[in-house]
């Protein structure tokens, strides 16, 4: 046998053999088909690679490397459907991933895995597509290129993870875990329909002022949403900041201490430092630790007085820093509110000192934080100023509920995040979140009324308000009783009697839509 020339062997069943030279002329004949795709341009083959990345596996196929490409691209496609179906067909599981801190760790990792797996991907495609000879500038070109794409991939990446560690570290600062201190939260049984134990759920809203030029925390906006657990309907009740002896529960050891309400019998008749406002930090410091261990000593205490004065158990509480609020809002892009009468920025009606200026009055006005602050907040010299300014404050709560869309959210995510770390502090358990977003869905959607507590007749002063006549209105509001049907009865001739007067039945909730319509005074 000559080197370099072919010889078939005939077998002994008479077909021919493949000699060694023949191997090699078929290995080179193979590397040559190959190679015959490198014949395109080097822009081309840039074109190719950075398009392919698109569906990673694809520019596999485009430089024949058919077994290597169809795997790629089949994970690739594979990866996109179920992104798609979970997308579309599994939402609500999405957010309850979102708010499990573990998982979110999980997420994390493998983001970072899947990005680099796609920068891999892009440069080994680019190298099998690029043309064996290329001028030294052109290479430069194209890695400069993919150099390029590899980073935007890295830094969209980046984003990604970022926004994943931001919401985990929002869900770990600001709900409470089973390690959480408080006195006043209810057990949660662990079944399927958590709110078939909570037909109407009560959450203790608290704006907490403790800004510049305060003594201490000051809770100036105490609030309670009732939310019907099957409807999402909601009902705000605003509480007066200056309500004197609120009650205590009789099984708690406070109202041992204050009997009659949480005020000073030996005192004047107005007393600010026995206000409700100034409950939250006054309790704590007269009686540390007289409901036991706690995170939120003056939330617990709040709870319970507010429950006991209104007649509602109230489960959680929800504590809104103003500061925070104010980075809320901007990271929220602002609000839209009607402003019926000229809101004052600043002042102080016992020092006797002007605000700054005035919001003007218009309807549909967008207000920056600070400017939504003070729509909430502003109340000197305003004609009824407390029910105003409560007024206003469900107004608020009403604009960021409409401003808060999925796409806003998303848009802004890190900056809300961050906002709520400083923001919020709840005793609501991580455990109950997956539970409270189908809840939030209907509460987004549903009617949002507010229980009028008729102040002319039950608080016109705050010094000591009528609690039993409210607690009426409100178990009459919340839940009404059905009316009898009549029954068909023959009359008889009576006597004229005089009927005994009566006590007017509640007002209907107003309806927030109504009451914060654009209608100046």
């Amino acid at each position: 046998m000559h080197r370099g020339r072919v010889h078939f062997v005939l077998s002994p069943s008479g077909g021919s053999a493949v000699t060694p030279s023949s191997r090699a002329r078929r290995a080179r004949s193979g590397r040559a088909r190959r190679s015959r795709p490198r014949q395109r341009s080097a822009v081309g083959a840039l074109v190719l690679a950075v398009l392919g990345a698109l569906v990673p596996g694809t520019a596999y196929l485009v430089a024949r490397r058919f077994r290597l490409g169809g795997v790629v691209t089949a994970l690739s496609l594979a990866a996109y459907g179920v992104a798609a179906y979970v997308g579309l067909m599994r939402r609500d599981d999405v957010i309850a991933w979102a708010l499990d801190p573990d998982l979110l760790l999980w997420m994390v990792g493998g983001l970072t895995a899947v990005a680099l797996c796609w920068v891999v991907v892009l440069v080994t495609s680019y190298k099998m597509l690029r043309p064996l000879t290329t001028r030294p500038a052109s290479r430069l070109f194209g890695a400069v290129v993919i150099g390029l794409v590899c980073f935007a991939m890295a830094s969209s990446t980046a984003l990604g993870t970022q926004t994943l560690m931001a919401q985990r570290s929002l869900v770990r600062k600001v709900f409470s875990g089973d390690e959480s201190k408080s006195q006043t939260r209810p057990t949660v049984a662990n079944t399927g329909d958590v709110w078939a134990q909570f037909p109407r759920l009560n959450v203790l809203l608290l704006g907490a002022d403790d800004g510049e030029g305060r003594d201490n925390t000051r809770t100036d906006t105490v609030m309670i949403a009732s939310i019907d657990t099957k409807t999402g309907d909601t009902a705000l009740i605003s509480l007066a900041r200056n309500w004197m002896r609120m009650p205590f529960p009789k099984d708690s050891p406070l109202h041992e201490l204050y009997p009659t309400g949480f005020w000073d019998p030996d005192g004047p008749p107005e007393q600010s430092s026995f206000y409700l406002d100034a409950m939250y930090r006054m309790v704590p410091e007269l009686h540390p630790g007289v409901l036991g261990p706690s995170d939120n000593e003056g939330a617990d205490v709040l709870k319970l007085a507010a429950g006991e004065a209104l007649g509602l158990k109230l489960h959680y509480y929800v504590q809104i820093n103003l500061a925070g609020f104010e980075q809320l809002v901007e990271a929220l892009g602002g609000i839209t509110v009607n402003i019926n009468y000229p809101v004052p920025v600043g002042g102080n009606d016992d020092k006797n000192i002007p605000p700054n200026r005035y919001l003007e009055p218009g309807p549909n006005r967008k207000l920056n934080g600070k400017d939504a602050l003070w729509f909430a907040r502003g109340r000197y010299r305003v004609p009824g100023a407390d029910v105003a300014r409560q007024a206003r404050q469900r107004c608020t709560i009403k604009a960021i509920v409409e401003r808060a869309t999925p796409q806003n959210i998303l848009a802004n995510y890190q900056s809300i995040a961050a906002a709520g770390e400083q923001l919020i502090r709840t005793d609501i358990p991580e455990k109950l979140l997956p539970h409270l977003l189908p809840l939030g869905k209907k509460v987004k959607t549903a009617k949002i009324t507010t229980i009028d507590l008729d102040k002319k007749r039950n608080y016109p002063t705050g010094q000591n308000p009528d609690y039993a006549a409210m607690r009426t209105i409100i178990r009459t509001t919340l839940n009404p009783t059905p009316k009898p049907r009549p029954t068909p009865t023959r009359r008889t001739p009576t006597k004229p009697t005089t009927k005994p007067p009566t006590t007017p039945p509640p007002s209907p909730p107003a309806d927030l839509t109504q009451d914060c319509a654009y209608n100046p005074r």
